[in-house]
């Protein structure tokens, strides 16, 4: 190029560079430059109608395709409203770049318009953050970021892109678009040696378990998840809520922990959902291995192991390297102890264990049961191998977590937050777009993000939400009863309301759903009429399900 760029220009050439197809965006005043320089370099945008979802967005295409979903906010009160969704993002070890507009750098400490510091706003929920200082630079800064969020510990980065930065002409303008190598996360990959001793003592153990970390949920992670299951025989297992082990998906597994006498952590980290290793969720024999990126979670979990002798190796690498060298390892010979198969098919019954009377359980007039709608969605999942399983809500988004079943599923994640689902299933649909996408969320979380529907509609995103409405914020409600009484029980109230209709007014397609036979059809119509669509489903206002003794759940409040 002979031109002098601009640092939009920058910007924008060096995310196309990076692979970006598309940026997750609202408009505002600091970043119209941008919108216009991504028509010269290719880049789509998704315009939303809430920052929040931009956000929910970049993070289900991080967690979908493994490269970093990237989000477009304008500054001040816009990266304000994109701050709250960064949280499940970085919970989910989700690779996500959030770009910010600024105020210009020229006029900050002035009381500039929307002046704000941004970068140390964002800095808890993220990696890195950090604000641009220079136009000539600005190729370094998105390099830097899409670098840093696939690294190590896959996250959020942000970047503040002050307006006078970013409108400003760099007439010199050689090499400032970075080359591939720039890109490059580089990959922390397990010692050999580490490899062959972690193999050892997987061979040794009579009853092991390998728990998987949040970037193993989908993609190159979850073949590994699979192949390393197959190479060792030993069951590998992915914990994706903050009920931990304790999340109805997992079936009756609490029940078996306490027998493990050897536990994997492959980039998991030693928390709360899983109480940190402690007695009564694993026995006070039980040895543990923790494979991470960070060194301070290797810290910690040695920390709440206490017993030196129960904390048998930490080796810092990467979750994916890391599978990758132990089913290497694993593949040249594995010989596992004698009880291994018997163990592994335990595991394996105890996570698809279910209770048998489910497939009976009765509903009330008008009323329907959430587990009904639950194994209806489970159907039409089953029904498509392709399907993406978006997870969302409280209560009710247990019930439908603990029977949906599809290969590639993504959830509200560790970190608990809801609401994010609608925009999660868009993105999700414009990433795969010859896959069914269904979501299921209950009617607290449906109204995050209702106004999504019409950004659906507008990049024709058809997927199919499924809303299990029981009228309030059931999971507060539950903690009420509990700890309070049912005649104290107060403020989380919702109303009835036909969201179906509101779906159809913004140009979607809405069923209502009142009784359990109606549901199959119902659910089959939403998918065949092409649109973003709701079935919204009246169901009882029912505590999520208990399936193990020992699954009373952390502290978690979704």
């Amino acid at each position: 190029m002979n031109r002098a760029l601009r640092g939009a220009d920058i910007v924008a050439g060096t995310l196309a560079r990076a692979g970006v197809q598309r940026l997750f965006s609202l408009s505002g005043n600091q970043i119209m430059v941008l919108y216009d320089a991504a028509l010269d370099a290719g880049l789509g945008i998704v315009h939303v109608r809430h920052e929040g979802a931009a956000v929910h967005m970049a993070d289900a295409w991080g967690r979908l395709t493994g490269e970093p979903g990237v989000a477009l906010l304008t500054g001040g009160p816009g990266h304000a409203n994109g701050i709250g969704a960064l949280f499940n993002a970085l919970a989910a070890e989700s690779p996500l770049v959030m770009l910010s507009g600024h105020a210009p750098l020229a006029e900050l400490g002035t009381d500039a318009f929307q002046e704000l510091r941004q970068a140390e706003v964002a800095a808890p929920l993220c990696k890195a953050s950090w604000t641009a200082q220079s136009a000539a630079t600005l190729g370094e800064d998105i390099a830097r970021a899409m670098r840093i969020a696939k690294s190590g510990r896959p996250g959020p980065v942000h970047v503040s892109l002050p307006v006078d930065v970013i409108e400003a002409r760099v007439s010199d303008v050689a090499g400032r678009i970075p080359g591939a190598p720039a890109f490059a996360a580089p990959a922390n990959a397990l010692d050999s040696r580490a490899a062959g001793a972690i193999v050892a003592e997987l061979e040794r153990a009579q009853r092991p378990v390998i728990f998987a970390g949040p970037s193993m949920a989908a993609g190159r992670g979850r073949e590994l998840r699979e192949a390393l299951g197959a190479a060792t025989g030993v069951p590998v297992v992915f914990t994706e809520s903050p009920r931990g082990t304790a999340d109805p998906a997992l079936g009756a597994l609490p029940d078996l922990l306490p027998q493990a006498d050897l536990v994997v952590l492959l980039g998991r980290k030693l928390d709360f959902a899983l109480r940190f290793g402690r007695p009564p969720a694993f026995g006070a024999q039980c040895r543990f291995i923790h494979i991470d990126p960070d060194a301070e979670a290797l810290r910690r979990s040695a920390a709440a192991i206490g017993d030196a002798g129960r904390m048998v190796l930490g080796a810092l690498a990467d979750a994916l390297p890391a599978a990758h060298g132990l089913i290497t390892q694993a593949r040249r010979g594995f010989s596992g102890a004698p009880s291994l198969a018997a163990w592994a098919q335990a595991v394996q019954r105890a996570l698809e264990q279910r209770p048998a009377d489910w497939a009976q359980a009765g509903s009330r007039p008008n009323a329907v049961h959430p587990v009904q709608v639950a194994l209806a969605v489970g159907r039409a999942l089953a029904a498509r191998p392709e399907a993406i399983y978006i997870g969302d809500g409280g209560e009710f988004g247990q019930w439908a977590m603990a029977c949906a079943k599809a290969a590639t599923r993504i959830s509200n994640g560790p970190g608990g937050g809801i609401g994010g689902s609608i925009p999660s299933a868009i993105a999700a649909r414009l990433a795969r777009p010859d896959a069914t996408v269904i979501a299921t969320l209950g009617d607290g979380s449906f109204g995050f993000h209702l106004a999504e529907y019409e950004t659906a509609v507008r990049h024709r995103a058809p997927f199919v939400a499924v809303l299990g409405n029981d009228a309030r914020w059931n999971a507060e409600h539950q903690i009420q009863l509990r700890l309070y009484g049912e005649a104290r029980a107060h403020g989380c109230d919702l109303l009835p309301a036909r969201y179906d209709l509101a779906v159809a007014a913004l140009g979607g397609h809405g069923e209502h759903v009142t009784q359990a036979e109606e549901l199959d059809g119902a659910i089959e119509r939403a998918i065949a009429s092409g649109k973003p669509a709701c079935v919204n489903v009246a169901i009882a206002p029912l505590a999520a399900p208990v399936l193990s003794r020992n699954s009373v759940p952390p502290g978690a409040a979704h």
